[in-house]
C-alpha cells in the first residue's frame, strides 16, 4: 500500500516504469486489488478500507447488505442433510424409510439371521453325505422345518433364502416369504450367481458374477414378498499376508453396485465381504487385511449413492487363519473383531450379522458372546446370520437312520430350537461358555489341517459328535 501511495503523489515520476506494458499491468493490478478488497476475497476477517475507491464501494447500501450477509458456505443446510454427497438422493423418501426400517428390523436386539441360501447343488452334497436323497420335496420339507420349528420367531429376525425356497410353498399352500413374514421374520434372498477365478489373478482370487439382469430379478424377489438381498464375496489372504488390490476394488465395488441396484428396487442389501479362514496368519495381520477390506467396501457404497442407513454388513469375525501357529483366546478374537469394526464402520448402518464361516456352534456362540462383550458403547447391534453352525448339527441326526431313510423332521426341529437358544443368547452377550471355547488353538506345522475352499467358507475340520454336542444330540 505504501508503493501504490508512493505512485499516487503529485509529481511522482517512476523511472523504472517507462514502458507501456508495464504501466497497463500495473493499471490492472490496482483495479484488481481494489474489486478484490471490495468483495472481501481478501478480508476475511470483515477489514474494511479506510480510503480510495474501495473505501468508498465499501461504504454504500448494496455493499453495507451484502456485508451483512453470512459469509457464502459450500454446504447449504438443505446440502448438509442430504445423507449421500452433496446433491439430493436418488432415492424417494418413501424407499429410504422403507429401506431403513428393514436394516432396523433385521437388527432387532438379540435376534439374528437363519441363513438357508443354500442352492440345490450345495444342499445336495449335505444330503448325499448323510443318506438323504437330493430331491426338490426334500429340501421343501427340509425348510419348511427351519421355518416352522418352535420358538423360531423369539430367536430370528430374518431368513435368507435360495431363488427355489422364494417359490416353494408350505404344506397348506402358504409362499414361504409369507409364512415367515407372518412370524415377524423378514425374507430376503441370495441374488448372486456363480464365483469365477480373476483372469490374470493371484491364485484363489475370485470375483462374484450376477450383476447381468439383477435389477429385473430383485423386482421379481420383491413381488414375491422377499425385502432383503444378500451377495457374498469370499475373500482370501494369501502367502504374503495380504490381498491384491485388485481383486479388493473388484469384489467390493461389485458389493457396492449390487447394493445400489437391490435399493432402487426395494431390496435393503446385505454386503458380504467374507475373508474365509484359509492360510496360517496371525490376529494382526487379520485385523489389518478386514480393515482394509472394509474400509474399500463403505468408500465404495458411498461413492455409488448406497443409502447406508438402509443397509447390512455380514462380515466374517476377525480370526486367525486356521493353520495359525499362534494361539489366541476367545476374548482377544472379540476384541479385535469390535476394533476392526470402530475403525471403520459408518455409524449409519445399523447392524452387523456375522457369518459363521465354517466354525462349530460352539466356537461360533462362544465368539459372538465375547464381541457383545467387549462391544462397549458401539452403535450397532452385533448378531448371527449362520448356516452350517446351525445346520449341520441338525444333518448329522440323518446318520442315524439308513440310508434313504426320510428327514428325522421331529428331532431336528427340537434340536434347532435349542440351538436357536444359544445363538440368541450370544447375540445378547449372555452366553456363558467355558474356558478354552472358542480359543483359537495354534497349530502345529506338522498337525495336518482341511485347508479345503468348499466354495461357502466351510473351512472348520471340528466334529459335529460329542463334546458339547452331546448334551444338544440327546443321545
Amino acid at each position: 500500500r505504501e508503493k501504490v501511495a508512493a505512485l499516487r503523489e503529485p509529481g511522482h515520476v517512476n523511472k523504472k516504469n517507462k514502458n507501456p506494458r508495464v504501466r497497463q499491468r500495473m493499471r490492472a493490478l490496482l483495479i484488481l486489488l481494489g474489486l478484490s478488497t471490495a468483495s472481501g476475497f481478501l478480508s476475511p476477517t470483515g477489514f474494511v478500507p479506510r480510503s480510495g475507491r474501495a473505501a468508498q464501494i465499501a461504504t454504500t447500501p448494496l455493499s453495507a447488505a451484502r456485508s451483512a450477509r453470512p459469509s457464502p458456505s459450500l454446504l447449504n443446510a438443505a446440502m448438509v442433510m442430504t445423507p449421500v454427497g452433496y446433491g439430493k438422493h436418488h432415492l424417494s423418501k418413501e424407499r429410504r424409510a422403507e429401506l431403513e426400517a428393514t436394516a432396523k428390523a433385521i437388527a432387532t436386539f438379540g435376534k439374528g439371521i437363519t441363513a438357508c441360501d443354500e442352492g440345490p447343488g450345495t444342499i445336495g452334497d449335505r444330503f448325499e453325505k448323510v443318506g438323504i436323497e437330493n430331491t426338490e420335496e426334500n429340501r421343501r420339507l427340509y425348510r419348511q422345518m427351519l421355518f416352522t420349528a418352535k420358538d423360531t420367531e423369539k430367536y430370528l429376525s430374518a431368513a435368507i433364502l435360495d431363488p427355489e425356497t422364494v417359490y416353494q410353498k408350505d404344506d397348506n399352500g402358504v409362499p414361504f416369504p409369507e409364512l415367515l413374514a407372518a412370524k415377524g421374520i423378514v425374507p430376503g434372498v441370495k441374488p448372486h450367481l456363480k464365483v469365477y477365478q480373476i483372469p490374470g489373478g493371484r491364485p484363489q482370487e475370485t470375483v462374484m458374477q450376477g450383476l447381468d439382469s439383477l435389477a429385473a430379478r430383485a423386482a421379481e424377489y420383491y413381488k414375491a414378498g422377499c425385502r432383503f438381498a444378500k451377495w457374498r464375496s469370499p475373500l482370501t489372504i494369501g502367502a504374503d499376508g495380504d490381498i491384491s488390490d485388485l481383486c479388493i476394488r473388484a469384489n467390493m465395488e461389485d458389493l457396492a453396485r449390487y447394493a445400489l441396484i437391490c435399493q432402487s428396487e426395494g431390496l435393503m442389501p446385505i454386503v458380504e465381504p467374507d475373508i474365509v479362514l484359509l492360510g496360517d496368519y496371525d490376529l494382526e495381520t487379520a485385523v489389518e487385511v478386514n480393515t482394509k477390506v472394509q474400509a474399500h467396501l463403505y468408500k465404495a457404497m458411498i461413492d455409488h449413492g448406497v443409502w447406508m442407513e438402509g443397509s447390512t454388513l455380514k462380515p466374517n469375525m476377525v480370526n486367525p487363519g486356521k493353520a495359525c501357529p499362534k494361539s489366541y483366546s476367545c476374548e482377544e478374537i472379540g476384541e479385535a473383531t469390535v476394533a476392526t469394526l470402530r475403525r471403520v464402520m459408518p455409524a449409519a448402518m445399523p447392524g452387523v450379522n456375522f457369518l459363521s464361516g465354517g466354525q462349530s456352534l460352539e466356537n461360533a456362540a462362544a465368539r459372538l458372546s465375547s464381541i457383545n462383550k467387549a462391544k462397549g458403547n458401539s452403535p450397532w447391534n452385533l448378531s448371527f446370520s449362520w448356516s452350517q453352525a446351525l445346520q449341520l448339527p441338525l444333518l448329522e441326526l440323518c446318520k442315524q437312520n439308513p440310508k434313504g431313510s426320510p428327514l428325522p423332521l421331529d428331532q431336528m426341529s427340537e434340536l434347532l430350537t435349542k440351538e436357536l437358544a444359544i445363538a440368541g443368547a450370544a447375540a445378547r452377550g449372555e452366553y456363558e461358555y467355558t474356558p478354552g471355547q472358542g480359543d483359537h488353538k495354534g497349530v502345529s506345522p506338522v498337525t495336518p489341517v482341511d485347508m479345503t475352499d468348499k466354495g461357502t467358507g466351510t473351512l472348520d475340520r471340528e466334529s459335529a459328535k460329542g463334546g458339547f454336542f452331546a448334551g444338544l444330540f440327546g443321545n
